[in-house]
């Protein structure tokens, strides 16, 4: 197996994973705020980072590397986690799925600012349609919207892009989950302090489905996911295997209709497979 290849089905893995994050995001502020959901599921990931990074006994990174591993913990760790949890107070998680599907752009566009990366006219045309289609579909379904929520959308792509772009430079170098092991590490004293300060009185009066969106977030959405998706971005090109998280909203919705018996409406299918059609094309010219 090449390793572009390798690297599309690791990061396809890893937008598989991310696939659960709004929806478990959605819940889990049912019952926490977003301040401390968002150093919460820091904290646990960091955790668990630092244990892998001492049972593997990893080098520490070098100084230089230090401030990229800032702007990934900015981006990845705080920045998006925070941005979207406030967002989903004020929108659904139907509506911040238009906002997802700008994701692969803002990746793409820091992949050539950061990365170096330079894809074809072609690509960009393919990007923009796959971007396109996850947006009009997503409104399709209605939702509310807030020009609150729409903003701190906005600024959660921005950053999330800039932190996959960054990450995914870094990994060629340090590999991707030490990457994110080290970037939750730098932020887990802000993040711990923060968790602490913002406990909610009363955890015993937090409902079961909060925890298991905290879980969730914690393990999946902030660490393991990330193992598959720098290392998918590092090997298959940030640019092109960015555009995989166009299909991050379906397979979402298809997990639903697995598990949760929701029907599946001939739209998604259209739209499903134009974002397919546009995920290959924007493979071939990246």
């Amino acid at each position: 197996m090449g390793r572009t290849t390798e690297g599309w089905g690791s990061g396809l893995l890893g937008v598989i994973i991310f696939s659960g994050s709004l929806p478990a995001t959605r819940v889990a502020v049912g019952g926490f705020s977003p301040l401390f959901l968002t150093s919460a599921r820091a904290v646990i990931a960091a955790a668990l980072g630092l244990l892998l990074l001492w049972g593997l006994r990893q080098r520490r990174p070098a100084r230089a590397d230090l401030v990229p591993l800032g702007i990934v913990a900015l981006g990845v760790v705080i920045g998006f986690p925070l941005l979207t949890a406030l967002a989903l107070r004020h929108v659904s998680a139907a509506h911040a799925v238009v906002f997802v599907g700008l994701l692969p752009l803002a990746t793409a566009l820091f992949g050539t600012l950061r990365g170096g990366e330079r894809p074809r006219p072609a690509f960009w045309l393919f990007s923009a349609v796959g971007a396109a289609t996850v947006a009009g579909f997503a409104l399709g379904q209605g939702g509310t919207a807030s020009p609150v929520g729409d903003a701190l959308m906005v600024a959660a792509i921005l950053l999330c892009g800039l932190g996959y772009a960054e990450g995914a430079v870094l990994s060629r170098r340090l590999g991707g989950w030490q990457v994110i092991s080290w970037a939750l590490v730098l932020a887990a004293p802000a993040m711990a302090a923060l968790a602490l300060a913002t406990l909610p009185a009363h955890l015993g009066a937090v409902g079961a489905p909060a925890w298991v969106g905290l879980a969730y977030v914690s393990v999946f959405s902030m660490l393991v996911g990330f193992v598959f998706w720098y290392r998918g971005l590092a090997l298959g090109g940030i640019a092109g295997v960015g555009q995989l998280q166009l299909l991050q909203p379906f397979f979402g919705l298809a997990l639903a209709a697995l598990i949760l018996g929701e029907p599946v409406a001939w739209t998604m299918l259209a739209a499903t497979g134009l974002v397919v059609l546009c995920v290959a094309g924007a493979k071939r010219f990246a």
